[in-house]
C-alpha cells in the first residue's frame, strides 16, 4: 500500500491548494490509498482538494486553532501505527524532540515536518519520516514530498517535485 505524505505547504488560497493537490494526485500521489499532513497547511480547507483520497492531518504551528486538528495523533493504516506531529524548536535536534514525545507508544512509522528538511531513515525499529515541503524550501535544495510504502516491511522515499 503507498502512501502520501506531505507537510509545510503553507497553502493561502483553495485555488493554489487545488493546483497542489492536482499535480500530486496525477503524478507523485498518484494511486496513494492516503494522504499524510504533518501540519502547516495554512489554509483551513485544504484537505477539501484531495478529496476523495483519505485525508490524516495535524495541526502546525502556522495553522490557526480553529482547524480543530490534533498536535499529535496515530494512526492505523495497513496494519501499521504511525504517529504524526509537526514538530517545534530548531532544525537541529527536531528529530530526537518529535521521538521523544512518541516515546511511549509503539510505532512502526513516525512523520513529522517543522524543519522543511527531508528525512527519511531507521532508528531502531521506527521509520522516521519527514517530507520536508512541496512549496517553501527554505534551507532544502529542493522541493520535496515522501511516499510511504505499507508492506510486510515499511519503507519510505522522498521525492523531489521540481
Amino acid at each position: 500500500m503507498k502512501v502520501g505524505v506531505i507537510s509545510d505547504t503553507h497553502i493561502s488560497s483553495l485555488k493554489a491548494g487545488t493546483r497542489l493537490a492536482e499535480y500530486l494526485l496525477a503524478g507523485p500521489f498518484k494511486n496513494v490509498a492516503a494522504i499524510l499532513h504533518a501540519g502547516d497547511h495554512v489554509h483551513p480547507d485544504l484537505d477539501s482538494c484531495f478529496s476523495p483520497v483519505p485525508f490524516y492531518a495535524v495541526c502546525g504551528n502556522m495553522d490557526k486553532p480553529n482547524l480543530h486538528l490534533p498536535e499529535r495523533r496515530i494512526v492505523q493504516i495497513a496494519g501499521k501505527r504511525i504517529g504524526m506531529c509537526h514538530g517545534w524548536g530548531p532544525p537541529n535536534g527536531i528529530e530526537q524532540r518529535v521521538l521523544d514525545s512518541f516515546s511511549r507508544d509503539k510505532l512502526d512509522v513516525l512523520v513529522f515536518g517543522h524543519s522543511h528538511r527531508p528525512a527519511c531513515r531507521k532508528v531502531g525499529s521506527v521509520l522516521l519520516l519527514n517530507p520536508g515541503s512541496p512549496t517553501d524550501r527554505r534551507s532544502a535544495a529542493f522541493h520535496t514530498v515522501a511516499l510511504l510504502h505499507l508492506c510486510d516491511a515499511v519503507s519510505g522515499e522522498i521525492i523531489r517535485i521540481d
